[in-house]
């Protein structure tokens, strides 16, 4: 008998958590989420999922977008929007969706977290005043909502805009000196931290295309040197995507997204944004160009780097 692939397994189990009302539930009979649903119809359509489930992915978004541009986790919880940028992403290529989508990118250009000239006794080793975007509104900016963000607007056509470039030297400037990414500090009391695998995918695959290789090459051998351990769906899909942002998809790139599926049977079924992430860390080692579609950088693309 023939074994699926792990995409068809993937999107198989992802069209399964479609509610009856739209959208999909955050797990396995579980309730709406609208970072669930955002990152879920990112991997449905990199896979070319059928469009009546698309339609009703993206038509549940559309309903859950405030009048300003922005969808939150919840919609009592206005300061939560960082999932806006993914509904972009989500809403990418859809003629339906695109006055949503543009009133999406104009709240996020011009939101930003909370930044201030750092002190002489500023704890942080990094430079506090570069903007990139929170995880909640009224707080510092961090790696991933940064990384995602300016993915969304690059795959819009916004790469040569004031808030990208600002947020480019951001992640930039927050490149731990060893290699790869934290969270969002570099230094704390003078002390490096540790890299993340999932943080440093994100920025990498943010910066593909946009910086040369020669600035991020110790992040890259820090991840491929890490992903061949990683078992857990959020830092092996990160690190897959952003390795293949950079034409460095593991060749036993399957075998771990297998192995990382085979942990469910002990520590559950993964929840819908983390088995969406590993989704669209299996599809970047895919030889077609699928993941353009969603906006997701990939390899072949650093030709028009710039310093």
């Amino acid at each position: 008998m023939t074994r699926a692939p792990i995409t068809q397994v993937l999107q198989d189990v992802l069209l399964r958590r479609v509610l009856p009302g739209g959208g999909l539930a955050d797990r396995p009979a579980g309730q709406y989420r609208t970072d669930a649903t955002a990152w879920g119809t990112v991997a449905l359509a990199a896979s070319n999922a059928d469009r009546q489930s698309l339609d009703r992915l993206r038509s549940r978004l559309l309903r859950e977008q405030q009048r300003d541009g922005r969808l939150c986790i919840e919609s009592n919880r206005s300061d939560s929007y960082w999932p806006t940028p993914i509904a972009i992403l989500a809403w990418r290529g859809d003629q339906a969706c695109e006055s949503a989508k543009d009133r999406a990118i104009a709240f996020v250009l011009t939101t930003t977290g909370n930044h201030y000239a750092a002190k002489s006794e500023e704890p942080a080793g990094h430079d506090t005043f570069l903007k990139g975007w929170p995880w909640i509104s009224g707080t510092h900016s961090w790696i991933e909502p940064t990384a995602v963000a300016v993915i969304a607007l690059n795959s819009e056509g916004y790469g040569g805009h004031a808030r990208i470039r600002e947020a480019k030297a951001m992640i930039l400037d927050r490149q731990l000196p060893h290699g790869g990414w934290n969270y969002g500090n570099s230094f704390v009391f003078g002390q490096e931290l540790r890299p993340m695998p999932e943080t440093t995918g994100a920025a990498l695959a943010s910066l593909a295309g946009m910086v040369d290789r020669q600035h991020i090459e110790k992040a890259l051998d820090y991840l491929l040197n890490e992903v061949g351990r990683l078992t857990t769906p959020i830092s092996l899909g990160w690190s897959l995507i952003g390795l293949a942002a950079w034409n460095l998809w593991p060749a036993n790139g399957v075998a771990l997204v297998e192995r990382c599926l085979v942990n469910q049977s002990r520590f559950g079924e993964y929840d819908t944004s983390s088995l969406s992430l590993l989704f669209l860390g299996a599809l970047a080692g895919q030889p077609d160009d699928n993941l353009n579609v969603s906006g997701f950088p990939r390899a072949g693309r650093l030709e028009n780097a710039s310093q």
